[in-house]
């Protein structure tokens, strides 16, 4: 999945300047880094560690691929959390623009950048959660299919919504453990460390989240079978 705006257009981010930083200022467009005379292979084959080292000397090409690796995991973060996909992208934008300024301090540890991604992302959604309300919008209805596999689709479709709306309105760090390690099928320990919790506290604070998940679609009348359908429909 591509994000539009922006963070489709990183590379050309980067050389214009939009990104701003306390460290070494990027290379203009068609410029060398100034570290190519390393002599590693190509930068696809380097890991996210290698990466950032070279993104804390001004590598614009590596910050490029950085964005390629984990825009679209970040923005699923950041939709579920947010529900609005305007306020998804600036905080997918914003946490590569801390890529960028935090590079040369940066230290792998950890769940490396994966897990600070994660961190600085779900912080950011935390604060736009506290700053502005965001209201999801129900979904327009689709036009009625004669299939035979119609209603299966149509029940399919109303437990996504209703599971769609029961999340949004979890309170947060509920609803950041069970994006995590349902949706994002992280294990408890890397979803400890992006949450900032001990091992403990994480499956204390899933189990809260999963239970109440759970009265809630009952209360709605919304069947283990009608999420499986919708888990095959999505």
């Amino acid at each position: 999945m591509m994000l539009h705006g922006d963070i489709q257009r990183h590379a050309d981010l980067v050389g214009e300047g939009l990104f701003p930083t306390d460290g070494p200022a990027p290379p203009p467009t068609g410029a060398s880094p100034k570290n190519e005379q390393r002599p590693a292979g190509p930068r696809a084959e380097l890991d996210d560690t290698a990466l950032m080292t070279r993104v804390a000397d001004g590598d614009a090409a590596a910050f490029a691929l950085i964005v390629d690796r984990h825009a679209s995991t970040l923005y699923r973060v950041a939709i579920r959390m947010l529900g609005d996909p305007q306020e998804s992208e600036d905080v997918v934008q914003e946490a590569f623009a801390r890529v960028w300024q935090q590079a040369p301090r940066w230290q792998p540890s950890g769940a490396g950048l994966v897990g600070w991604l994660h961190r600085v992302t779900m912080n950011l959604c935390f604060d736009r959660k506290r700053r502005f309300r965001v209201v999801l919008t129900p979904e327009l209805p689709e036009q009625v299919d004669t299939s035979p596999l119609a209603d299966e689709a149509m029940v399919a479709q109303q437990a996504r919504s209703e599971v769609a709306q029961i999340l949004a309105g979890l309170p947060e760090r509920y609803r950041a453990a069970l994006v995590l390690c349902y949706y994002e099928g992280m294990s408890n320990a890397l979803a400890a460390e992006v949450l900032e919790l001990n091992i403990k506290a994480m499956e204390s604070l899933l189990f809260r989240a999963r239970r109440h998940m759970r009265d809630l679609l009952e209360k709605r009348d919304v069947r283990c079978v009608d999420l499986v359908s919708a888990g095959h429909a999505a």
